[in-house]
């Protein structure tokens, strides 16, 4: 073979390689964003087949529409990673909570199926 067309399929192939590393980096790595939601917390379960994550559900309080005059909620849907935030969590269940999460592009299946991963409890309240 060629050295120029060795050296050029080297250069393509660690090319090729790092743009692949960088892709995985920020679609399942890097933190897209961040902030704090508040509301009643539904319920945190610990499901999988394989990989056992926490997943729970938020709503978010009701408001009222201009057109309709109905009341609407919101669901925030979350995993949590961190067995410590889950097992306190696990036991606010129906009282007000306020969270901090991460939003991630992309999903892992052990970090949970939701792309919004709460990290910390920043309150919890009594009704």
């Amino acid at each position: 073979m060629n050295p120029k067309v060795k050296k050029g399929l080297t250069i393509g192939t660690l090319v090729a390689f790092v743009v692949f590393v960088v892709w995985i980096f920020f679609k399942f790595y890097f933190v897209f964003g961040e902030g704090v939601k508040t509301g009643e917390l539904n319920y945190l379960v610990r499901k999988g087949f394989v990989f056992k994550t926490y997943e729970g559900k938020m709503i978010q309080t009701g408001f009222r529409s201009a057109n309709a005059g109905t009341v609407q909620s919101y669901e925030f849907p979350f995993s949590v990673q961190d067995r410590v935030v889950a097992d306190s969590l696990m036991r606010c269940s129906g009282k007000t909570v306020e969270l901090h999460y991460n939003e991630y592009l992309g999903v892992l299946p052990w970090r949970g199926v939701n792309k919004f991963v709460v990290d910390k409890i920043v309150s919890v309240k009594d009704k």
